[in-house]
Protein backbone atom coordinates (compact mmCIF):
# COMPACT_ATOMS: atom_id res chain seq x y z
CA UNK A 1 0.00 0.00 0.00
CA UNK A 2 1.25 3.51 -0.74
CA UNK A 3 1.60 5.90 2.08
CA UNK A 4 4.02 8.99 3.11
CA UNK A 5 7.39 8.33 3.80
CA UNK A 6 8.80 11.54 3.65
CA UNK A 7 10.28 13.71 6.23
CA UNK A 8 7.58 13.86 9.22
CA UNK A 9 9.13 16.47 11.11
CA UNK A 10 8.85 18.87 7.93
CA UNK A 11 5.15 17.82 8.25
CA UNK A 12 4.66 18.35 11.72
CA UNK A 13 6.34 21.64 11.25
CA UNK A 14 3.97 22.55 8.04
CA UNK A 15 1.02 22.46 10.85
CA UNK A 16 2.18 23.45 13.75
CA UNK A 17 1.97 20.13 16.47
CA UNK A 18 3.86 17.27 16.41
CA UNK A 19 0.99 15.21 14.70
CA UNK A 20 3.02 11.89 14.54
CA UNK A 21 3.95 12.03 18.32
CA UNK A 22 6.99 13.49 20.46
CA UNK A 23 9.42 15.02 17.98
CA UNK A 24 12.76 16.87 19.53
CA UNK A 25 13.55 18.00 16.12
CA UNK A 26 9.89 19.84 15.98
CA UNK A 27 10.62 21.09 19.46
CA UNK A 28 13.31 23.12 18.29
CA UNK A 29 11.82 24.03 15.03
CA UNK A 30 8.34 25.06 16.11
CA UNK A 31 7.56 27.24 12.98
CA UNK A 32 6.41 26.40 9.42
CA UNK A 33 9.37 24.54 6.99
CA UNK A 34 10.75 27.04 4.39
CA UNK A 35 12.81 30.40 4.11
CA UNK A 36 10.28 32.43 5.59
CA UNK A 37 8.60 29.81 8.05
CA UNK A 38 9.06 31.97 11.08
CA UNK A 39 7.51 35.50 9.97
CA UNK A 40 4.86 34.30 7.41
CA UNK A 41 1.99 36.88 8.19
CA UNK A 42 -0.53 35.98 5.13
CA UNK A 43 -4.11 35.35 6.35
CA UNK A 44 -5.20 32.21 5.62
CA UNK A 45 -8.52 31.56 3.34
CA UNK A 46 -11.21 30.02 4.64
CA UNK A 47 -10.89 27.41 2.35
CA UNK A 48 -7.09 26.56 3.26
CA UNK A 49 -8.08 26.53 7.03
CA UNK A 50 -10.36 23.65 5.96
CA UNK A 51 -8.45 21.88 3.48
CA UNK A 52 -5.13 22.23 6.37
CA UNK A 53 -7.87 20.53 8.67
CA UNK A 54 -8.51 17.64 6.03
CA UNK A 55 -4.40 17.49 5.56
CA UNK A 56 -3.30 16.90 9.20
CA UNK A 57 -6.16 14.29 9.37
CA UNK A 58 -4.89 12.45 6.92
CA UNK A 59 -1.31 12.84 7.59
CA UNK A 60 -2.08 11.72 11.49
CA UNK A 61 -4.04 8.60 10.67
CA UNK A 62 -1.76 7.66 7.69
CA UNK A 63 -4.63 7.18 5.31
CA UNK A 64 -4.18 8.35 1.86
CA UNK A 65 -6.55 10.73 -0.33
CA UNK A 66 -8.61 8.26 -1.93
CA UNK A 67 -8.71 5.99 1.28
CA UNK A 68 -10.06 9.54 3.26
CA UNK A 69 -12.24 10.66 0.91
CA UNK A 70 -14.03 6.65 0.70
CA UNK A 71 -14.43 7.12 5.05
CA UNK A 72 -15.99 10.55 4.38
CA UNK A 73 -18.50 9.22 1.65
CA UNK A 74 -19.45 5.82 4.56
CA UNK A 75 -19.81 8.71 7.40
CA UNK A 76 -21.99 10.82 5.43
CA UNK A 77 -24.78 8.13 4.68
CA UNK A 78 -23.89 7.42 8.29
CA UNK A 79 -26.22 8.23 11.12
CA UNK A 80 -25.10 11.05 13.58
CA UNK A 81 -22.80 13.39 13.10
CA UNK A 82 -20.37 13.07 9.97
CA UNK A 83 -17.52 14.49 11.42
CA UNK A 84 -17.86 12.57 14.60
CA UNK A 85 -18.36 9.63 12.46
CA UNK A 86 -15.36 10.17 10.42
CA UNK A 87 -13.42 10.16 13.14
CA UNK A 88 -15.09 6.89 15.09
CA UNK A 89 -14.12 5.46 11.75
CA UNK A 90 -10.32 6.42 11.70
CA UNK A 91 -10.01 5.45 15.03
CA UNK A 92 -11.51 2.00 14.33
CA UNK A 93 -8.70 1.43 11.67
CA UNK A 94 -6.69 -1.96 12.76
CA UNK A 95 -3.43 -0.12 12.58
CA UNK A 96 -4.82 2.88 14.71
CA UNK A 97 -6.33 0.41 17.17
CA UNK A 98 -2.83 -1.66 17.61
CA UNK A 99 -1.27 1.84 18.11
CA UNK A 100 -4.07 2.84 20.75
CA UNK A 101 -3.52 -0.54 22.38
CA UNK A 102 0.52 0.24 22.38
CA UNK A 103 1.49 -3.15 20.45
CA UNK A 104 3.68 -0.21 18.66
CA UNK A 105 4.88 3.19 19.38
CA UNK A 106 3.58 5.09 16.69
CA UNK A 107 0.70 4.70 14.16
CA UNK A 108 3.40 3.57 11.10
CA UNK A 109 4.85 1.31 13.14
CA UNK A 110 1.10 -0.29 13.79
CA UNK A 111 0.75 -0.55 10.11
CA UNK A 112 3.71 -2.64 9.40
CA UNK A 113 3.43 -4.65 12.06
CA UNK A 114 -0.88 -6.02 10.46
CA UNK A 115 0.98 -5.70 7.30
CA UNK A 116 4.04 -8.45 8.12
CA UNK A 117 0.67 -10.57 9.53
CA UNK A 118 2.06 -10.28 13.20
CA UNK A 119 -1.53 -9.33 14.15
CA UNK A 120 -4.83 -11.55 14.99
CA UNK A 121 -8.05 -10.53 15.29
CA UNK A 122 -10.58 -13.16 16.86
CA UNK A 123 -7.73 -15.32 16.41
CA UNK A 124 -7.06 -14.96 13.01
CA UNK A 125 -4.19 -13.46 11.02
CA UNK A 126 -5.16 -10.26 9.96
CA UNK A 127 -2.63 -8.28 7.56
CA UNK A 128 -4.82 -5.42 6.16
CA UNK A 129 -4.08 -1.99 8.02
CA UNK A 130 -7.27 -0.32 7.00
CA UNK A 131 -9.38 -3.23 8.28
CA UNK A 132 -12.54 -1.69 10.48
CA UNK A 133 -12.67 -2.97 13.98
CA UNK A 134 -15.87 -3.99 15.33
CA UNK A 135 -17.20 -3.53 19.57
CA UNK A 136 -16.31 -6.45 21.03
CA UNK A 137 -13.56 -7.47 18.99
CA UNK A 138 -10.17 -8.94 20.62
CA UNK A 139 -7.02 -7.34 18.47
CA UNK A 140 -3.85 -8.79 20.03
CA UNK A 141 -0.19 -10.14 19.03
CA UNK A 142 0.12 -13.46 16.98
CA UNK A 143 2.08 -16.20 18.96
CA UNK A 144 4.96 -16.20 17.32
CA UNK A 145 5.41 -12.75 17.47
CA UNK A 146 4.64 -12.07 21.21
CA UNK A 147 8.81 -12.30 21.96
CA UNK A 148 9.38 -9.32 19.21
CA UNK A 149 11.67 -6.77 20.63
CA UNK A 150 9.81 -3.82 19.03
CA UNK A 151 6.59 -4.90 20.51
CA UNK A 152 8.03 -5.54 24.26
CA UNK A 153 9.47 -2.45 24.36
CA UNK A 154 6.70 -0.60 23.24
CA UNK A 155 4.17 -2.08 25.80
CA UNK A 156 6.71 -0.95 28.75
CA UNK A 157 6.93 2.71 27.59
CA UNK A 158 3.27 2.83 26.84
CA UNK A 159 2.45 2.26 30.76
CA UNK A 160 -1.04 2.23 31.42
CA UNK A 161 -3.45 2.23 28.58
CA UNK A 162 -5.41 4.95 29.55
CA UNK A 163 -8.14 4.95 26.86
CA UNK A 164 -11.55 4.02 28.34
CA UNK A 165 -13.11 1.91 24.81
CA UNK A 166 -10.40 -0.56 24.94
CA UNK A 167 -9.35 -3.15 27.53
CA UNK A 168 -6.02 -4.48 27.68
CA UNK A 169 -5.11 -8.30 28.67
CA UNK A 170 -1.19 -8.18 29.62
CA UNK A 171 -0.92 -11.71 30.09
CA UNK A 172 -2.69 -12.11 26.61
CA UNK A 173 -0.96 -9.32 25.02
CA UNK A 174 -4.64 -8.60 23.24
CA UNK A 175 -6.95 -5.82 23.82
CA UNK A 176 -10.69 -5.85 23.39
CA UNK A 177 -12.27 -2.83 21.06
CA UNK A 178 -15.39 -1.86 23.45
CA UNK A 179 -17.32 0.59 21.65
CA UNK A 180 -16.75 2.64 19.08
CA UNK A 181 -14.93 6.13 21.32
CA UNK A 182 -17.03 9.42 21.67
CA UNK A 183 -15.82 12.77 19.91
CA UNK A 184 -14.87 13.76 23.84
CA UNK A 185 -12.53 10.67 24.44
CA UNK A 186 -10.10 11.32 20.96
CA UNK A 187 -6.84 13.26 22.25
CA UNK A 188 -6.15 14.17 18.58
CA UNK A 189 -6.47 18.47 17.98
CA UNK A 190 -9.12 17.84 14.69
CA UNK A 191 -11.86 19.86 13.89
CA UNK A 192 -14.01 17.41 11.97
CA UNK A 193 -16.21 20.28 11.24
CA UNK A 194 -13.82 22.10 9.10
CA UNK A 195 -13.23 18.74 6.89
CA UNK A 196 -17.44 18.41 6.54
CA UNK A 197 -17.70 21.98 5.48
CA UNK A 198 -15.00 21.11 3.07
CA UNK A 199 -16.29 18.03 1.11
CA UNK A 200 -19.84 20.07 1.46
CA UNK A 201 -18.39 22.53 -1.58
Amino acid sequence: MARYIGPKTRIARKFGEAIYGPDKSFERRNFPPGQHGNNRRRKTSEYGLQLKEKQKAKYTYGVLEKQFSNLFKKASRSKGITGEVLLGYLESRLDNVVYRLGIAPTRAAARQLVSHRHIIVDGEIVNIPSFQVKPDQIVGVREKSKSMVVISESLTNTGVHKYSWLEWDQDKLAGKYLTVPERSDIPENIKEQLIVELYSK
